[in-house]
């Protein structure tokens, strides 16, 4: 562990904090040299306990001074910089790390065997774009007993730091993966068959003339269940519906047709959760 205490923010090694944009740190040409930016002592610390590689670490010196960043950062042969926090105030968005930063190395991502097996749970987000409600659907799919989660190839990438942020960490305790390399090789029908090869039963959450209530007795008797959330907008598309085993929706009151999908995906994961 290196100590580099600073005064500016304008050192060429500080670019991974200050400059570069979401795209440059995941390097989607070389994306076993991407790097992504965890914010915050307790979301760092969930990161490290789950294997992910630190690059730098960039904190207040109070905590430095208070030896909380030796304590866990000692084994890592990586720079801590630190500085006052007038100074790392300046950085976009740092009133919202609370004061610590680490840039990490993006983890090798698993098969999508590999994420379901032994899984009795998991969901699959076609098209959720807004990091916020990816950040937001790994924590409930994390907290309500959901194994693993798949994406399609638009999706949020989970790794985006706002996504990281709000999902508390849990990112780095599921495991996932994305479904195909991108949308033109990507196929909903051949994606569901595999997860029946699986033995799962594909559960589309959307609004459809066909969908039976989540407490429907059948569906909470499946064993295993891949459970399928749409975009934030315009929700699944008909071809992904025609491709699942069912269709659920949540029963509404007051007129309200739907929830956001970060919020249905809380109570249909409760729902579905084993028993």
């Amino acid at each position: 562990m290196k100590i580099i205490r600073i005064d500016s923010l304008d050192l060429p090694e500080l670019e991974v904090f200050s400059q570069l944009t979401e795209a440059q740190l995941r390097n989607r040409l070389e994306p076993e040299k991407g790097i992504f930016i965890a914010e915050s002592l307790k979301v760092v610390r969930i990161a490290l306990q789950s294997d992910i590689v630190p690059v730098a670490f960039l904190a207040e010196r109070k905590y430095v001074d208070e030896q909380i960043v030796p304590w866990f950062a000692e084994k890592y042969d990586v720079p801590v910089y630190t500085g006052e926090r007038e100074l790392l105030s300046r950085l976009t968005g740092y009133e919202l790390s609370r004061g610590f930063l680490c840039a990490m190395h993006r983890p090798a991502l698993p098969s999508v065997e590999q994420v379901c097996n032994g899984q009795s749970r998991v969901v699959v987000m076609d098209g959720v774009v807004n990091s916020t409600n990816t950040g937001a659907i790994f924590r409930a799919a994390a907290a309500l007993g959901i194994g693993g989660v798949l994406l399609t190839p638009t999706c949020c990438d989970p790794l985006n730091r706002r996504s990281v942020r709000v999902s508390m960490g849990t990112v780095f305790q599921l495991p996932w993966t994305f479904l195909g390399t991108s949308m033109a090789n990507f196929d909903a029908s051949s994606a569901f068959e595999s997860l029946r090869q699986m033995g799962f039963k594909v559960v589309a959450l959307a609004l459809s003339d066909k969908a039976v209530s989540i407490d429907n007795p059948q569906l909470c008797s499946v064993d295993k269940m891949a459970v399928v959330l749409g975009t934030e907008g315009d929700g699944l598309s008909k071809d992904t519906i025609a491709a699942c085993d069912y269709v659920a929706k949540i029963p509404m009151q007051h007129g309200v047709d739907s929830l956001n999908v970060a919020a249905a995906a809380a109570v249909a994961f409760w729902q579905f959760r084993c028993r």
